[in-house]
């Protein structure tokens, strides 16, 4: 076995560290997602088109270089956790997804052919956080 110091482990430490952080919930694989497009807020990201319109079996399959889902499979820590490819149907098992939630990340009807990733961290947080405008309006009208 041959010694190392702990700055040389460092660049094969990454398979350790993969343990280390846990993204066993949803909530958790889903904020990670939101921070990974929040490191470069200003990328333009490729949007998936029309994926309300996409016959089921096909948009199950349907993906795109640079998409805010490629931005999810290129991290190992997400794809150690589970995250097979960077297909529509494969984020919405993963992440846990309705279609109209996932439509509302990733479908170009909402920007055009691109948006940019602070734009789609923004839709994945609201996921989790939900929408304070209908919020605020269930508040009122369930008491």
């Amino acid at each position: 076995m041959k010694h190392q110091t702990s700055y040389e482990l460092q660049s094969v430490a990454v398979v350790d560290r993969l343990g280390l952080i846990p993204l066993a919930t949803r909530t958790q694989r889903i904020e990670r997602w939101a921070e990974l497009l929040d490191r470069n807020p200003q990328r333009c990201l490729s949007a998936l088109t029309g994926t309300e319109y996409v016959d089921p079996g096909v948009r199950e399959r349907v993906r795109a270089d640079g998409s805010a889902l490629a931005v999810a499979f290129d991290d190992p820590l997400l794809r150690a956790a589970g995250l097979r490819s960077d297909t529509y149907g494969e984020a919405k098992r993963f992440f846990e997804l309705s279609d109209w939630q996932l439509h509302d990340v990733v479908c170009s009807c909402h920007t055009g052919a691109t948006m940019q990733a602070n734009w789609a961290a923004a839709r994945v947080r609201r996921i989790v956080r939900g929408n304070p405008i209908l919020g605020w309006l269930r508040s009122r009208f369930t008491h």
